[in-house]
């Protein structure tokens, strides 16, 4: 032992500098960060923004001190973002200890306040911040926007179970509560004085507790919803998978498949079931165009959900949920008849035709109502298979739904496009591995609301989309690129304003040129 620290003892190190000794020319800021850092493409791309057509809110102090600039705000939440951190203590703490941070901001150290109010407050600004990074991504066309894939994903609430409340759960409560009243009445009418102060007060806190729960199940009837959550009043309890759930949103996704870059997103409170018709409609507004092939989950399967992409003219794949054997025998199934457009009839395996009287009826199912045809015939009643294709004595009865048609429209497309509908889960998981395994983005960071939540998402899919145009585009010409956008929008800008005065250059007029410079900037 003696020897091995004598030895340890002579050994030579790599020693750092003294603290203390002063440099006769200290380096600056930026020759600290090195040329090829990403903050430097985050800091050009904040600057290539136009702040008043993005509508960022920003708020000056009471006693009327300068508010920080929303680019300068910008910045530091997507290098937060884009290195795993979204709270507004940790970037307060950056801004102070971070030399990238400190480079990118200035200086400058805004307090958690200040940083997590311009979250909470620019919803839709930072909506139009991921927007431009999909229109960068088009100008240099990154998009392919002929195959697309779309899905969701449960990202946790700040709400947890125990404040999450549906009806059934509030009359447990209930039930228990009215269940230790009578307890503490009858024990009430036997205690002493000094007892009967005790028991008077906790009397009165389960009065208090039943009021409360009596206040929610009112909430539950004036909103019309199942449930009802105290922490974060938008979010839900919903299944994430198998039987297990969890206080979330649902966020909807959609990617285009030739790099992978996320075109849209939507934060909501409710299933799959009625999502398809909204991401279809946003996607062809951003792509421009019906001309693509569109990929889902079984999840999104729903008839009135189909008949719109149909109708859209969008070649839609979406998965065939598995039916259940209805019939005793699998063989007389529901697929196993045959329908028959022009005689409007279905054909049983065997080989009568089932008819309708015409009359449509009134169906619900999951809050949507749809109408169904009924097809029967009389022949079932002697038919020797009428054990193995039903169990009511009286016939088989047949129902086709309103949207059959497009159901089956959207099974032949899936029939053709077998290879095509495989690549759905490569490019959509995709998105959500980074976000949640490589990030550890599982949950939403706000709460008090779907508006705030979204804030949080737009934050992590710009930050994502940025990472992409970083990785995937020359970096010489990214950085160009971004310069001449910067130039071009600034020129521009200056020549509006001496020729209108700023009061005449309105949000739209700017938006069109900031579309037409997106466009033309690599001309220049």
């Amino acid at each position: 032992m003696a020897i091995a620290a004598a030895y340890l003892t002579t050994m030579q190190y790599i020693k750092g500098k003294d603290r203390n000794q002063c440099t006769l020319f200290p380096q600056s800021l930026d020759q600290i960060i090195e040329a090829d850092n990403d903050i430097r493409f985050i800091d050009l791309f904040a600057e290539s923004i136009n702040i008043s057509e993005f509508g960022f809110i920003t708020k000056q102090s009471i006693e009327g001190r300068p508010a920080y600039h929303p680019k300068d705000l910008l910045k530091l939440f997507l290098y937060g973002y884009l290195n795993g951190i979204r709270s507004s203590r940790v970037l307060e703490k950056q801004c102070r200890i971070n030399i990238e941070v400190r480079w990118l901001m200035k200086e400058l150290s805004p307090d958690h306040n200040t940083i997590a109010n311009f979250r909470r407050d620019n919803e839709k600004a930072i909506r139009k911040v991921f927007s431009h990074t999909v229109s960068i991504a088009k100008n240099f066309e990154l998009i392919g926007g002929k195959l697309i894939a779309g899905d969701s994903t449960k990202l946790r609430a700040q709400n947890s179970k125990k404040n999450n409340f549906n009806e059934k759960k509030i009359i447990q409560h209930l039930e228990y509560i009215d269940k230790r009243l009578s307890e503490y009445n009858d024990a009430l009418s036997e205690a002493d004085e000094d007892n009967k102060k005790i028991i008077q007060q906790e009397i009165e806190k389960q009065n208090k507790r039943k009021d409360n729960y009596n206040n929610l199940s009112e909430q539950i009837k004036d909103s019309g919803e199942t449930q009802v959550s105290t922490s974060d009043p938008d979010s839900r309890q919903m299944i994430t998978r198998n039987n297990i759930t969890e206080v979330a949103y649902n966020v909807q996704t959609t990617v285009d498949e030739k790099n992978t870059i996320t075109i849209d997103y939507k934060v909501t409170n409710t299933n799959d079931a009625k999502a398809l018709s909204g991401m279809l409609h946003r996607a062809k507004t951003i792509l421009h165009t019906n001309d693509f092939t569109a990929l889902y989950d079984k999840g999104y399967h729903t008839g009135s959900e189909l008949k719109y992409a149909v109708e859209a003219g969008v070649n839609i794949m979406v998965a065939v949920p598995g039916v259940a054997s209805f019939a005793p025998n699998e063989n007389y199934n529901f697929d196993q008849f045959i329908y028959d457009e022009a005689n409007d009839t279905y054909t049983c395996p065997q080989g009568n035709a089932l008819h309708t009287n015409g009359s449509n009826y009134l169906k619900s199912k999951e809050r949507s109502k749809y109408f169904v045809k009924h097809y029967k015939t009389d022949k079932c009643l002697t038919c020797p298979a009428l054990s193995m294709c039903t169990l009511n004595k009286k016939g088989r009865l047949i129902e086709r739904s309103e949207f059959q048609s497009y159901v089956d429209q959207n099974k032949k497309n899936i029939a053709a496009g077998t290879k095509v509908y495989k690549k759905r889960q490569a490019i959509i998981e995709h998105t959500y591995g980074i976000i949640k395994r490589q990030w550890g983005f599982y949950y939403i960071t706000t709460k008090r609301g779907i508006k705030r939540a979204s804030a949080d998402v737009g934050l992590m899919f710009a930050a994502l989309n940025l990472r992409r145009l970083i990785n995937l585009i020359d970096k010489n010409e990214f950085t160009k690129f971004l310069r001449e956008l910067c130039a071009l929008y600034s020129s521009f800008i200056k020549r509006l304003q001496t020729a209108f005065g700023p009061s005449k250059i309105n949000s739209f007029f700017t938006h069109q040129f900031s579309l037409l410079f997106l466009a033309s900037s690599k001309t220049h």
